[in-house]
């Protein structure tokens, strides 16, 4: 017996897209306690999915600031 019986799932057609700045090259520079490929923390990746749009956005305008900071910048 499947444990989906009785569950409802959402519907694909009418899901929210969710801007997200991942570019699928995820390791944490644990000097700066970001992602190296987004800038993001682990708090904010964690919560990314819950947050509202604008929040977001302002985390998203930190993140090109965050990344230059490290000593090479995306690529160190």
């Amino acid at each position: 017996m499947s444990a989906d019986i009785g569950r409802a799932f959402p519907d694909p057609a009418r899901a929210e897209v969710i801007e997200s700045p991942c570019i699928g090259v995820c390791a944490m520079d644990w000097d700066h306690d970001i992602c190296t490929g987004c800038g993001r923390t682990l708090e904010e990746i964690g919560d990314w999915a819950v947050m509202s749009a604008d929040e977001r956005r302002e985390i998203m305008a930190e993140l090109p600031e965050r990344l230059s900071e490290r000593p090479g910048g995306r690529n160190a």
